[in-house]
C-alpha cells in the first residue's frame, strides 16, 4: 500500500499493536453500551436527574450499569445506542451494596457483550474504558490496570460495605462514564465503570464469580440477599511457615477492619487475622470469601480459619442477613 505523502507511513501503517488493540475492541464493544438519560417520578410527572453509561447483557434487552446511576425512587429513562436507537428502560434491580443494578430496555435484538473474568487480570494490562455519555457519541479511553484489590465504600442506609477488589485503572475516565464497560484485548468486560477517584484514577466494580453472582440474583429476584460479616478485607500473600502448612495455597485475606458491633467482632474476628478458610473451603481472595457469603449462611454458625500471629485459629461466626 503506496504512503500518501513520500516518506511517510500510510494511516493502516501507521496503527501499531496497541493502537490496533484499542480500535478493535472499541469497535466491537460500541454497539454493546448504552446511552443513559435517567428521570424520576414526581408529583409534576417524570423530571430528569441524570445519566451515564450501561453494557448489554442480553439481546432481548438486559442492561448491566452502576446503582447509583439509577438511584432513587420510581427511576428509569431512556437508553440510546450508536446506531441512533433510542428505548425505554426499567429497573429490574438495584444493589447499592455492589454499586450494580440490572435494567430492563424495551429491544429484543441488541448486541450483548461478553463477559470476561476479572481476576485473570495483571496489574500493567492494556484496558478500554468504554462509555456513552453523549448518546450517540461514544466515549473510548485507554490504560492499564494500576492496582488490584483496591476498596470502595458503599452504604445502604445505615449498613455501610466495602466493594473489595475493585480495579484501578488510569483510562481516563469522566461521570458520564460511569456504568460503561472496562474492556480486556480480547474484548471481554471485566469491570464496570462506577468512580472517578482522581486526575489518573479511575475504579471498576470487577466481573467475577461474586458479581456474577449478584448480577444473577438482580435478573431473577429483583433484589440481593447475602450474609454480613462485618469486615473489610484485602489480599495478602500467606507467610512462609503457613503456607508450608497448606499445601498450594500461596495467600489469604487479610482483615483490615472489623466493624463494630458486627458479627465478625462478636465471633472474635480481629483486624490484621488472615482469612484462610470458611467452613473447610480455602479462601485465597477476597472474590471468594464474597461468594462464601451468599443467603444460605445467613443466621448459621460458620468456622473461620485464620492464621493470627503465626498461629491457626478457628472462630465461630453466625453472619446476619445484610441488610439497610
Amino acid at each position: 500500500m503506496a504512503s500518501t505523502i513520500d516518506g511517510l507511513p500510510t494511516e493502516h501503517e501507521a496503527l501499531d499493536a496497541y493502537s490496533r488493540v484499542v480500535t478493535t475492541v472499541s469497535e466491537r464493544l460500541a454497539p454493546s453500551v448504552a446511552n443513559l438519560r435517567v428521570t424520576r417520578r414526581t408529583r409534576g410527572g417524570r423530571m430528569p436527574s441524570g445519566g451515564g453509561s450501561a453494557v448489554v447483557l442480553t439481546p432481548d434487552g438486559f442492561l448491566l450499569s452502576n446503582a447509583h446511576v439509577v438511584a432513587g425512587r420510581g427511576a428509569g429513562g431512556r437508553a440510546s445506542f450508536v446506531d441512533g436507537r433510542e428505548v425505554a428502560f426499567e429497573i429490574v434491580g438495584r444493589d447499592e451494596l455492589s454499586d450494580l443494578a440490572v435494567l430492563r430496555a424495551d429491544a429484543r435484538d441488541l448486541v450483548p457483550a461478553t463477559l470476561g473474568d476479572a481476576e485473570r487480570l495483571r496489574v500493567g494490562q492494556l484496558v478500554v474504558a468504554i462509555g456513552n455519555p453523549h448518546g450517540f457519541a461514544g466515549s473510548v479511553t485507554a490504560g492499564v490496570v494500576s492496582a488490584l484489590g483496591r476498596s470502595l465504600p458503599a452504604r445502604l442506609g445505615r449498613q455501610s460495605r466495602i466493594i473489595d477488589n475493585v480495579i484501578q485503572t488510569d483510562a481516563a475516565l469522566n461521570p458520564g462514564n460511569s456504568g460503561g464497560a472496562l474492556v480486556n484485548g480480547a474484548g471481554e468486560v471485566v469491570g464496570i465503570n462506577t468512580a472517578v477517584a482522581g486526575v489518573g484514577l479511575g475504579l471498576a466494580v470487577p466481573i467475577n464469580a461474586a458479581t456474577r453472582g449478584i448480577i444473577g440474583q438482580l435478573m431473577s429476584d429483583g433484589r440481593v440477599r447475602r450474609a454480613y460479616l462485618g469486615i473489610a478485607g484485602g489480599p495478602r500473600p500467606l507467610p512462609p511457615r503457613a503456607r508450608a502448612r497448606r499445601e498450594g495455597m500461596t495467600s489469604a485475606v487479610e482483615i483490615v477492619e472489623v466493624v463494630p458491633g458486627s458479627p465478625a467482632e462478636r465471633g472474635g474476628l480481629r483486624a490484621e487475622d488472615l482469612i484462610v478458610a470458611i467452613d473447610g473451603e480455602p479462601t485465597p481472595s477476597v472474590d471468594v470469601v464474597q461468594r462464601l457469603m451468599g443467603a444460605e449462611r445467613i443466621g448459621r454458625t460458620i468456622d473461620v480459619a485464620v492464621v493470627r500471629d503465626g498461629r491457626d485459629v478457628t472462630v465461630r461466626v453466625t453472619p446476619a442477613e445484610m441488610s439497610g
